[in-house]
């Protein structure tokens, strides 16, 4: 049985998308600092989401001369698959074609993201 996932806050997904955009998903609080849109988090903010996310076990740090690097430890792929694994099963009962369904209702897509779709479910049926 797959354990659930521990969910990110919008604020804690905010500094992973940071540190999974440097590269090798590795960096220093400063590199993350610079990926961020205005208005920018104060650098005390920015160092407790990390260290929240380190106890969390997304990340994990090492003391690299009076700074720390910091590693992502869950890339970000693994957790879009996890998550979208809990929001089918805890939002749809488990169902994909639900999920999808929603989406195709609630998003009104374009005729070309329709093709798009239907291109990825003919290569998935093969």
């Amino acid at each position: 049985m797959k354990t659930k996932v521990q969910q990110l806050t919008k604020s804690e997904t905010q500094v992973m998308n940071c540190l999974w955009s440097l590269n090798n998903a590795k960096g220093s609080a400063a590199d993350m600092m610079t990926l961020y849109a205005e208005p920018k988090p104060a650098m005390t903010t920015l160092l407790t989401f990390l260290k929240i996310l380190e106890e969390k076990g997304f990340v994990c740090s090492e003391k690299v001369g009076r700074g720390k690097v910091f590693t992502a430890l869950v890339s970000r792929n693994d957790y879009t698959h996890a998550f979208m694994r809990e929001v089918k099963n805890t939002f749809f009962g488990g169902s994909f074609s639900s999920l999808v369904s929603f989406f195709a209702e609630e998003e009104h897509l374009q005729p070309e993201e329709i093709d798009e779709l239907l291109k990825i479910i003919q290569r998935n049926k093969k």
